[in-house]
């Protein structure tokens, strides 16, 4: 056991570039944790804040949450705060609002087994920090800290936060039986903090990996997100090598595999697909559209008599691919939707006229242009040098087309459009189906020559639609 007392901390420690603060020799808790905190004492309770808040406040982040740990049970947390909510109170969890902000007061447990990978079968509540702490995933996660006691550290996280390693908290495979998941999380922390993952950990991940497929969607789909939106997404191909994409996105060991011999290209698929995404900017829909923009080419792949290699079709063929994978990872429609015109129009390149730029503009649409244009400029800093200056300049020539459309207020949405749906059906045109068709081919109209957009001129042309649709 290992109790740093407040009193006796140095004020900083460095990790390489790493700087870990500690302001007055202590964590400064928000005035909501500590009056939890306080309030417990006053009953004769002892409370820390705990876990990754803990982890951040020493490494000198601003933690999203403030998680509280507390000998009293759920009954006695809820008899001294006015206003509680139960989150989980049978695994020992009360929400406690204090002006409007909530904190997570959880009772000092031990852990039941874990029967099906993902929860215990029952916990007991203890009155013992070191029995709560041991029952946590990792090290660095399993630090307690009040004013009082100050830092308390029963399993190294301190060094290895100085070390810079994410490590289980004793037996590994213990800790992953118990919940499959902690095995994405190791990789998650490592991205989001640019640990490695300790020898016996990862061996640990390697051998229980396929076990992963006992754990929900939606719970990795979480964890992969937030590894891909790190400052580390080539943490990636950690992910393959522990087993566990084989588990949740085996496309990604085949993109990894690929080789690419053409000129354009220095790097396999999946490495190529590391680069870009490191060149996006950290958002959801780019950092996906990133990873998913190569995953048709290990499929489309043909290599010529030559030795070459071909990937025709990828880019269709992987946003049909994209959306299989995001909906089995049961990601919302909107951010499907975008990355999927992102994937299937990345490698778009015509010959930049205006009229082909609105073209382009008006099939991905206008509110996913600017981040189609960073895609394709992160996927040629990916490529090789071959023709990157003229791949490049190209690139900036169609958003430099796209931004005069922009100030011109061009029309390239039916939205835009001098006359709309009540007109077409004011010229008898029925309501229905036909509507939107009408006005797509108005639309087509104007994008070819925007000097059509106005509306004698449009009237005019559903005129001609109504009388060839009855001619017929």
């Amino acid at each position: 056991m290992f109790v740093l007392a407040a009193a006796s901390r140095p004020r900083s420690w460095y990790i390489g570039v790493r700087l870990i603060n500690m302001d007055n020799n202590k964590i400064v808790i928000p005035s909501g944790a500590q009056f939890i905190i306080e309030e417990l004492a006053k009953h004769g309770h002892v409370a820390y804040v705990v876990g990754g808040c803990v982890r951040d406040s020493v490494l000198g982040r601003n933690p999203a949450d403030w998680d509280i740990t507390t000998d009293a049970l759920p009954e006695e947390v809820k008899a001294i705060f006015p206003v509680t909510i139960d989150t989980g109170i049978e695994h020992g969890t009360v929400t406690v609002r204090i002006k409007h902000v909530s904190y997570e007061v959880t009772t000092y447990r031990i852990d039941g087994d874990y029967e099906d990978g993902r929860h215990p079968k029952d916990v007991t509540f203890t009155r013992s920090l070191e029995e709560d702490l041991k029952r946590r995933d990792f090290t660095i996660n399993a630090m307690a800290y009040n004013d009082t006691d100050g830092l308390v550290d029963l399993f190294g996280g301190l060094e290895d936060l100085k070390a810079g390693v994410v490590r289980a908290v004793g037996n590994p495979t213990e800790r992953f039986s118990e919940d499959a998941l902690r095995m994405l999380r190791a990789l998650r922390f490592s991205a989001q903090l640019g640990f490695e993952i300790e020898k016996e950990t990862f061996a640990a991940i390697r051998t229980l990996a396929p076990t992963l497929a006992k754990v929900s969607a939606e719970r990795i789909q979480v964890e992969v997100l937030k590894l891909i939106c790190s400052d580390h997404p080539e943490r990636m191909e950690q992910v393959a090598m522990s087993g566990l994409s084989a588990v949740f996105f085996p496309e990604w060991d085949a993109m990894l595999s690929c080789k690419q011999a053409t000129v354009h290209h220095c790097y396999d698929v999946g490495h190529h697909t590391i680069v870009v995404m490191q060149g996006v900017p950290a958002t959801k829909t780019l950092r996906l559209a990133a990873l998913l923009h190569d995953v048709a080419k290990p499929l489309s792949k043909k290599t010529d008599k030559k030795g070459l290699d071909h990937f025709v079709g990828h880019p269709s063929l992987g946003a049909e691919m994209a959306k299989e994978i995001m909906r089995r990872w049961k990601l919302d429609n909107a951010t499907i939707d975008e990355v999927c015109r992102l994937v299937r129009y990345h490698d778009e390149r015509p010959e930049l006229t205006p009229r082909n730029a609105r073209r382009l503009v008006h099939r991905i649409g206008v509110d996913y242009m600017e981040n189609l244009l960073v895609l394709q400029h992160a996927d040629v800093l990916g490529q090789s040098d071959f023709q990157r200056e003229e791949k490049l300049e190209r690139i900036e020539l169609l958003r430099s087309l796209y931004h005069q459309m922009l100030e011109e207020e061009a029309c390239l949405q039916i939205r835009d459009l001098k006359v709309n749906g009540q007109d077409a059906m004011a010229m008898g045109i029925p309501k229905g189906p036909q509507i939107g068709e009408v006005l797509e081919y108005l639309l087509q109209q104007v994008i070819e020559e925007p000097a059509r957009n106005e509306r004698e001129y449009l009237m005019g042309v559903l005129e001609q639609w109504k009388n060839s649709e009855a001619n017929r």
